[in-house]
Protein backbone atom coordinates (compact mmCIF):
# COMPACT_ATOMS: atom_id res chain seq x y z
CA UNK A 1 0.00 0.00 0.00
CA UNK A 2 1.30 3.67 -0.98
CA UNK A 3 2.26 5.73 2.04
CA UNK A 4 1.27 9.98 1.13
CA UNK A 5 5.01 11.31 2.22
CA UNK A 6 5.86 14.83 3.09
CA UNK A 7 2.55 16.43 3.13
CA UNK A 8 2.93 20.19 2.88
CA UNK A 9 1.76 20.28 6.66
CA UNK A 10 5.07 18.16 7.46
CA UNK A 11 7.22 20.33 5.16
CA UNK A 12 8.72 22.11 8.28
CA UNK A 13 10.03 19.19 10.08
CA UNK A 14 12.58 18.60 7.48
CA UNK A 15 15.57 19.18 8.97
CA UNK A 16 17.08 22.34 7.21
CA UNK A 17 20.78 23.64 7.09
CA UNK A 18 22.56 25.45 4.89
CA UNK A 19 26.04 27.82 5.11
CA UNK A 20 27.50 28.67 1.92
CA UNK A 21 29.88 26.09 0.08
CA UNK A 22 29.32 23.68 2.24
CA UNK A 23 26.96 21.12 0.71
CA UNK A 24 25.52 19.98 -2.87
CA UNK A 25 23.25 22.17 -4.63
CA UNK A 26 21.46 21.71 -8.01
CA UNK A 27 23.41 23.82 -10.99
CA UNK A 28 21.64 23.24 -13.98
CA UNK A 29 18.30 22.00 -14.73
CA UNK A 30 17.21 20.55 -17.77
CA UNK A 31 13.66 20.53 -19.46
CA UNK A 32 13.90 19.80 -22.47
CA UNK A 33 12.02 18.25 -25.59
CA UNK A 34 10.97 14.55 -25.19
CA UNK A 35 12.69 12.86 -22.69
CA UNK A 36 15.88 15.21 -22.61
CA UNK A 37 15.45 15.98 -18.64
CA UNK A 38 18.69 15.75 -16.78
CA UNK A 39 20.03 17.90 -13.05
CA UNK A 40 23.00 18.75 -12.86
CA UNK A 41 24.55 18.95 -9.06
CA UNK A 42 27.67 20.69 -8.17
CA UNK A 43 30.00 19.78 -5.21
CA UNK A 44 31.59 23.14 -3.73
CA UNK A 45 32.98 21.89 -0.81
CA UNK A 46 37.21 20.61 -1.17
CA UNK A 47 36.17 17.03 -0.42
CA UNK A 48 34.69 14.36 -2.26
CA UNK A 49 31.06 13.63 -1.45
CA UNK A 50 29.55 9.83 -1.90
CA UNK A 51 25.77 10.77 -3.42
CA UNK A 52 24.41 7.65 -2.06
CA UNK A 53 23.39 9.49 0.84
CA UNK A 54 21.36 11.57 -1.50
CA UNK A 55 18.14 11.53 -3.38
CA UNK A 56 15.94 13.47 -5.46
CA UNK A 57 12.38 14.08 -5.20
CA UNK A 58 9.40 15.05 -7.20
CA UNK A 59 6.56 17.34 -6.98
CA UNK A 60 4.28 17.16 -9.92
CA UNK A 61 2.09 20.04 -10.85
CA UNK A 62 1.88 21.54 -7.60
CA UNK A 63 1.01 18.32 -5.73
CA UNK A 64 1.67 19.00 -1.86
CA UNK A 65 3.03 15.26 -1.05
CA UNK A 66 5.02 12.89 -2.87
CA UNK A 67 5.06 9.00 -2.82
CA UNK A 68 8.45 6.93 -2.90
CA UNK A 69 7.80 6.29 -6.77
CA UNK A 70 8.11 9.81 -6.98
CA UNK A 71 11.77 9.85 -4.95
CA UNK A 72 15.02 7.93 -6.44
CA UNK A 73 18.10 7.64 -4.79
CA UNK A 74 21.05 8.84 -6.46
CA UNK A 75 24.32 6.83 -7.26
CA UNK A 76 27.95 7.91 -7.47
CA UNK A 77 30.14 10.51 -6.39
CA UNK A 78 31.37 13.91 -6.79
CA UNK A 79 35.12 15.15 -6.96
CA UNK A 80 35.42 18.65 -5.55
CA UNK A 81 34.51 21.82 -7.10
CA UNK A 82 32.89 19.12 -9.83
CA UNK A 83 28.93 18.20 -11.05
CA UNK A 84 27.58 14.74 -11.68
CA UNK A 85 25.28 15.11 -14.54
CA UNK A 86 21.81 13.04 -13.82
CA UNK A 87 19.77 11.96 -16.81
CA UNK A 88 16.47 10.18 -17.64
CA UNK A 89 17.09 6.45 -18.61
CA UNK A 90 15.61 6.43 -21.77
CA UNK A 91 18.39 4.90 -24.15
CA UNK A 92 16.41 2.65 -26.70
CA UNK A 93 17.44 4.08 -29.91
CA UNK A 94 14.59 2.73 -31.86
CA UNK A 95 11.93 4.01 -28.69
CA UNK A 96 9.21 5.56 -29.22
CA UNK A 97 6.16 7.63 -28.30
CA UNK A 98 7.35 8.03 -24.75
CA UNK A 99 9.86 5.66 -25.20
CA UNK A 100 11.84 8.18 -27.69
CA UNK A 101 15.73 8.23 -26.62
CA UNK A 102 17.36 11.10 -25.03
CA UNK A 103 19.40 13.09 -27.54
CA UNK A 104 23.06 11.38 -28.26
CA UNK A 105 23.83 15.21 -27.28
CA UNK A 106 22.89 14.94 -24.08
CA UNK A 107 23.54 11.06 -23.66
CA UNK A 108 27.57 11.62 -23.87
CA UNK A 109 27.01 14.04 -20.95
CA UNK A 110 25.45 11.50 -18.03
CA UNK A 111 27.02 10.62 -15.57
CA UNK A 112 24.01 8.04 -14.34
CA UNK A 113 20.62 7.16 -15.86
CA UNK A 114 17.39 7.10 -13.71
CA UNK A 115 13.91 6.05 -13.62
CA UNK A 116 13.98 3.80 -17.01
CA UNK A 117 10.17 2.80 -16.69
CA UNK A 118 7.47 5.14 -15.57
CA UNK A 119 5.08 3.08 -14.43
CA UNK A 120 7.99 1.50 -11.88
CA UNK A 121 9.29 5.60 -11.04
CA UNK A 122 8.09 8.68 -12.22
CA UNK A 123 11.02 11.12 -10.74
CA UNK A 124 12.97 12.15 -13.76
CA UNK A 125 9.86 12.86 -15.40
CA UNK A 126 9.83 16.92 -14.86
CA UNK A 127 8.17 19.36 -16.89
CA UNK A 128 8.53 22.54 -16.55
CA UNK A 129 5.38 22.73 -13.85
CA UNK A 130 6.83 20.60 -11.28
CA UNK A 131 9.29 21.31 -8.16
CA UNK A 132 12.28 19.56 -8.06
CA UNK A 133 14.08 18.65 -4.50
CA UNK A 134 17.49 17.60 -3.38
CA UNK A 135 17.97 16.37 -0.13
CA UNK A 136 19.62 14.05 1.96
CA UNK A 137 17.81 10.65 2.94
CA UNK A 138 16.21 7.80 1.47
CA UNK A 139 12.59 7.86 -0.15
CA UNK A 140 11.51 5.80 2.75
CA UNK A 141 11.61 8.35 5.19
CA UNK A 142 11.28 12.02 3.05
CA UNK A 143 10.15 13.75 6.17
CA UNK A 144 13.06 12.77 8.29
CA UNK A 145 15.63 13.92 5.63
CA UNK A 146 18.10 16.98 5.34
CA UNK A 147 16.92 19.69 2.83
CA UNK A 148 19.22 20.52 0.33
CA UNK A 149 17.88 22.07 -2.28
CA UNK A 150 14.45 22.79 -3.98
CA UNK A 151 13.83 24.39 -7.91
CA UNK A 152 10.63 25.67 -8.14
CA UNK A 153 7.90 26.42 -5.55
CA UNK A 154 6.51 22.79 -3.80
CA UNK A 155 2.48 23.53 -3.76
CA UNK A 156 2.12 25.80 -6.76
CA UNK A 157 1.20 24.54 -10.44
CA UNK A 158 2.34 27.29 -12.86
CA UNK A 159 -0.07 26.28 -15.53
CA UNK A 160 -0.84 23.04 -17.37
CA UNK A 161 -0.44 21.39 -20.48
CA UNK A 162 2.45 21.19 -23.12
CA UNK A 163 4.64 24.25 -22.70
CA UNK A 164 3.71 24.99 -18.59
CA UNK A 165 6.00 26.53 -15.99
CA UNK A 166 7.12 29.24 -14.27
CA UNK A 167 7.39 32.55 -15.67
CA UNK A 168 9.85 35.60 -15.67
CA UNK A 169 6.50 37.44 -14.06
CA UNK A 170 6.65 36.60 -9.91
CA UNK A 171 4.77 36.18 -7.79
CA UNK A 172 3.59 33.90 -10.54
CA UNK A 173 0.38 35.08 -12.11
CA UNK A 174 -0.02 32.99 -15.33
CA UNK A 175 1.39 35.82 -17.52
CA UNK A 176 4.72 36.88 -19.19
CA UNK A 177 7.29 34.63 -20.67
CA UNK A 178 7.73 31.07 -19.59
CA UNK A 179 11.63 30.43 -18.85
CA UNK A 180 11.14 27.11 -16.98
CA UNK A 181 9.40 24.83 -19.53
CA UNK A 182 11.62 23.69 -22.48
CA UNK A 183 14.44 25.40 -21.17
CA UNK A 184 17.84 24.74 -19.30
CA UNK A 185 17.72 26.59 -15.87
CA UNK A 186 21.87 27.65 -15.32
CA UNK A 187 22.47 28.37 -11.52
CA UNK A 188 24.25 32.34 -11.49
CA UNK A 189 28.52 31.61 -10.27
CA UNK A 190 27.59 33.67 -7.28
CA UNK A 191 25.10 31.14 -5.42
CA UNK A 192 26.76 29.45 -2.60
CA UNK A 193 23.89 27.09 -1.56
CA UNK A 194 20.99 25.55 -1.60
CA UNK A 195 17.39 26.98 -1.28
CA UNK A 196 16.23 25.52 1.65
CA UNK A 197 13.12 26.49 2.37
CA UNK A 198 10.53 24.46 1.14
CA UNK A 199 7.31 27.44 1.60
CA UNK A 200 8.89 30.00 -0.06
CA UNK A 201 6.32 32.73 -0.54
CA UNK A 202 7.12 32.85 -4.21
CA UNK A 203 9.68 31.29 -6.60
CA UNK A 204 11.58 34.15 -8.88
CA UNK A 205 13.15 31.52 -11.40
CA UNK A 206 16.16 34.34 -12.64
CA UNK A 207 16.91 35.70 -8.98
CA UNK A 208 19.29 32.52 -8.42
CA UNK A 209 19.14 31.05 -12.60
CA UNK A 210 19.70 32.19 -16.40
CA UNK A 211 17.15 30.53 -18.64
CA UNK A 212 18.55 29.52 -21.87
CA UNK A 213 16.04 27.32 -24.77
CA UNK A 214 16.67 23.58 -24.31
CA UNK A 215 16.85 23.47 -28.01
CA UNK A 216 18.29 26.02 -30.61
CA UNK A 217 18.27 26.71 -34.22
CA UNK A 218 21.44 26.98 -36.49
CA UNK A 219 20.51 26.94 -40.27
CA UNK A 220 17.29 25.09 -40.10
CA UNK A 221 19.10 22.28 -38.16
CA UNK A 222 17.85 21.68 -34.39
CA UNK A 223 20.78 21.23 -31.87
CA UNK A 224 20.29 20.49 -27.89
CA UNK A 225 21.66 23.61 -26.08
CA UNK A 226 23.32 21.81 -23.46
CA UNK A 227 26.74 22.39 -23.58
CA UNK A 228 27.13 23.73 -20.11
CA UNK A 229 26.21 20.46 -18.86
CA UNK A 230 29.53 18.60 -17.04
CA UNK A 231 30.74 21.95 -15.63
CA UNK A 232 30.10 24.79 -13.23
CA UNK A 233 31.67 27.93 -12.09
CA UNK A 234 30.88 29.24 -8.92
CA UNK A 235 32.39 31.60 -6.68
CA UNK A 236 32.91 28.67 -4.15
CA UNK A 237 35.59 27.38 -6.32
CA UNK A 238 39.29 28.24 -5.65
CA UNK A 239 40.90 30.85 -8.14
CA UNK A 240 42.97 29.33 -10.34
CA UNK A 241 44.48 32.11 -12.11
CA UNK A 242 46.16 35.07 -9.92
CA UNK A 243 43.45 36.68 -7.67
CA UNK A 244 44.31 39.92 -8.22
CA UNK A 245 43.55 39.71 -11.92
CA UNK A 246 40.72 37.81 -11.53
CA UNK A 247 39.07 40.57 -8.98
CA UNK A 248 39.56 42.94 -11.96
CA UNK A 249 38.05 41.07 -14.52
CA UNK A 250 34.62 41.84 -14.86
CA UNK A 251 32.18 41.30 -18.14
CA UNK A 252 28.81 43.47 -18.29
CA UNK A 253 26.02 43.04 -19.46
CA UNK A 254 25.30 39.89 -18.84
CA UNK A 255 23.11 38.52 -19.81
CA UNK A 256 23.42 40.14 -22.73
CA UNK A 257 21.74 41.33 -25.85
CA UNK A 258 24.31 40.72 -28.08
CA UNK A 259 26.91 42.99 -27.24
CA UNK A 260 29.13 42.74 -24.08
CA UNK A 261 32.40 44.27 -22.75
CA UNK A 262 34.99 42.77 -20.76
CA UNK A 263 36.77 45.28 -18.37
CA UNK A 264 40.09 44.29 -16.77
CA UNK A 265 41.22 42.46 -20.21
CA UNK A 266 44.51 44.07 -20.65
CA UNK A 267 46.07 41.30 -17.87
CA UNK A 268 45.36 38.99 -20.85
CA UNK A 269 46.84 38.96 -24.46
CA UNK A 270 44.25 36.71 -26.43
CA UNK A 271 40.90 36.47 -25.72
CA UNK A 272 38.58 33.56 -27.77
CA UNK A 273 34.39 33.70 -28.00
CA UNK A 274 33.53 30.23 -28.04
CA UNK A 275 29.70 29.09 -28.56
CA UNK A 276 27.76 26.00 -27.76
CA UNK A 277 28.81 23.58 -30.45
CA UNK A 278 32.75 24.43 -29.63
CA UNK A 279 33.13 26.77 -32.20
CA UNK A 280 35.34 29.30 -31.99
CA UNK A 281 33.54 32.83 -33.08
CA UNK A 282 35.44 35.99 -32.14
CA UNK A 283 39.10 36.34 -30.80
CA UNK A 284 41.48 38.89 -30.39
CA UNK A 285 45.23 38.42 -29.85
CA UNK A 286 48.00 40.35 -28.90
CA UNK A 287 45.08 42.39 -27.02
CA UNK A 288 46.78 45.34 -24.30
CA UNK A 289 43.58 47.52 -24.29
CA UNK A 290 41.76 47.39 -20.33
CA UNK A 291 38.22 47.53 -21.62
CA UNK A 292 37.16 44.96 -24.54
CA UNK A 293 34.02 44.87 -26.43
CA UNK A 294 32.81 42.46 -28.59
CA UNK A 295 29.19 42.32 -30.46
CA UNK A 296 27.18 39.17 -31.31
CA UNK A 297 24.38 40.28 -32.79
CA UNK A 298 21.30 38.30 -32.30
CA UNK A 299 22.48 35.03 -32.38
CA UNK A 300 21.13 34.16 -28.98
CA UNK A 301 22.75 31.26 -26.90
CA UNK A 302 25.52 30.01 -24.93
CA UNK A 303 29.12 31.60 -25.41
CA UNK A 304 32.27 31.13 -23.40
CA UNK A 305 34.64 33.99 -23.24
CA UNK A 306 38.51 32.61 -22.77
CA UNK A 307 40.60 34.52 -21.29
CA UNK A 308 44.97 33.84 -21.83
CA UNK A 309 47.31 35.45 -19.93
CA UNK A 310 51.42 35.55 -21.16
CA UNK A 311 52.70 32.78 -18.66
CA UNK A 312 49.43 30.92 -20.33
CA UNK A 313 47.14 30.87 -17.48
CA UNK A 314 43.51 31.03 -18.59
CA UNK A 315 40.68 32.01 -16.92
CA UNK A 316 36.77 31.44 -18.52
CA UNK A 317 33.87 33.19 -17.77
CA UNK A 318 30.21 32.52 -19.31
CA UNK A 319 27.72 35.19 -21.81
CA UNK A 320 24.35 34.59 -22.09
CA UNK A 321 22.58 35.92 -25.06
CA UNK A 322 19.32 36.79 -25.30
Amino acid sequence: MKRTLLVLSTIMSFMSFGQDCSDLFISEYVEGWSNNKALEIYNPTNATIDLSQYMVVRYSNGATSATPEYAVQLSGSIAPYDVYVGVVDKQDPNGTGNEAPVWDSLAIRADGWYSPDYNVNKTWYWNGNDAVVLAKGTPANIVGAQLIDVFGKIGENPGSGTGAGWTADFPYVAAGDTVTADHSMLRKATVLKGEINPTISYFDPLLEYDSIPAVIDIGGQLYGNWSTLGSHTCDCAPLSVDPIKATKLSIFPNPSSGEFFINGANDYSSIDVVNSLGQNVLSITNNSKTLVSFDLGKRRGVYFVKLTDNSGSTVTKRVIVK
